[in-house]
């Protein structure tokens, strides 16, 4: 039986600042003060008897216990929002997945996903609505956790924040560098790596899992970041500015495949990986059972079977 002494606020509190890492911004998030936050809590931790959270100078991260904590309180105070909602909702019949994309599979693994799943509905579930949220692996993993995706789909294997949630592989995806087809570089072969550092780059921004492979390849290569830099995970912006200027694009091959194919963009004759990463699904196995994110990760295993083929 839950502790009478916990109440909705502290667990509230819990989550917004386990999502969030700050004090600051999840008191903003909630429309109240950072004392407020703070007392809801101290009060949480002296009742469990056990920090909750590491302060620390790059802000809050949570401790063994806080983990534990979250990995029960976010989808319990999901399903109960879930269930407050469907007592209101004039919509039903609507079942929602919800689904949180990495920029690896933007462009043709999920797209291809869910048509395929509006296509042919499974046997027994019904028309299911998808809603896509796009972000960084950190992002999008504390979400799972809290319970506010179904899944997330993307290259992760590198991330540090999958902790106990069940990853499946689905295929392996390599970075490449890719320019516009009148680059200064497109004709040259092969390419040395310090070539690259005269031209800018679009990368991806820090604390991202594609970004450590960035700084893993300049580590090899002994190359510093050039002075002139777009971070971004969009793939429109990275696209178009690769276009119409001398940038170098860091890119998952699947999100820049069409481009490649049109010839719009070419490939930079210096391998970026060998092997590539492991493009895949990442579940929360303390969430409710459901028999729609079942389905829809069987579409993802056919999908990437039959129609992902990645070029040698």
């Amino acid at each position: 039986m839950l502790n009478a002494r916990i109440k909705l606020r502290h667990l509230t509190a819990f989550l917004e600042v386990a999502k969030r890492r700050s004090f600051a911004r999840a008191a903003e998030a909630l429309s109240i003060s950072q004392p407020g936050i703070s007392k809801a809590i101290r009060e949480l931790e002296e009742i469990l008897e056990t920090p909750l959270f590491e302060r620390g100078p790059q802000g809050v991260s949570l401790s063994q216990a806080g983990l534990t904590l979250l990995r029960h309180a976010g989808p319990a105070l999901r399903a109960l929002d879930e269930g407050v909602g469907a007592i209101g909702d004039g919509h039903r019949g609507t079942r929602w997945l919800r689904v949180g994309a990495l920029s690896t599979v933007e462009s043709r693994l999920l797209p291809l996903a869910i048509q395929h799943f509006h296509a042919a509905p499974p046997l027994g579930i019904g028309e299911v609505c998808v809603s896509v949220v796009t972000g960084a692996s950190a992002y999008l993993l504390s979400r799972l956790r809290l319970g506010e995706l179904d899944m997330v789909v993307g290259r992760m294997t590198e991330a540090r924040e999958i902790g106990d949630l069940y990853f499946e592989h689905l295929y392996y995806e390599p970075l490449v560098i890719v320019a516009r087809r009148a680059h200064p570089l497109a004709r040259v072969a092969p390419v040395a790596a310090d070539q690259l550092v005269d031209y800018p780059w679009v990368l991806p921004p820090p604390q991202t899992t594609l970004r450590q492979q960035v700084d893993s390849f300049c580590v090899r290569h002994a190359i510093t970041l050039p002075p002139l830099l777009l971070e971004t995970l969009s793939l429109p912006v990275s696209h178009r500015y690769t276009l119409e200027s001398d940038a170098l694009w860091i890119a998952p091959r699947e999100a820049v495949i069409g481009e490649l194919d049109k010839g719009e963009l070419v490939e930079v004759a210096l391998p970026f990986e060998a092997h590539g990463g492991s493009v895949g699904v990442c579940t929360n196995a303390s969430m409710k059972a459901s028999m729609s994110r079942d389905a829809f990760c069987e579409t993802l295993r056919q999908v990437a079977a039959q129609r992902i083929r990645p070029r040698s």
